[in-house]
């Protein structure tokens, strides 16, 4: 989990993006339904948790 403040919230007609300060000028950005912010009641300015649950981080070069 990591811990920062909601930057930027841009709605879509199902989906969202979410972006969150983690600190040191570094951000997490995640996609969740619009339902989902709205049960949140996520705003900009708000303090929030990403919470990383994937198993897997792939990596790529060009």
């Amino acid at each position: 989990m990591l811990k920062g403040t909601v930057t930027d919230i841009k709605k879509g007609a199902i989906m969202a993006k979410v972006v969150i300060a983690i600190g040191s000028g570094l951000q997490v950005v995640s996609v969740v339904t619009v339902e989902s912010v709205e049960e949140l009641k996520l705003k900009v300015g708000d303090e929030a948790y990403a919470v990383i649950k994937s198993t897997e981080v792939l990596l790529a070069k060009p």
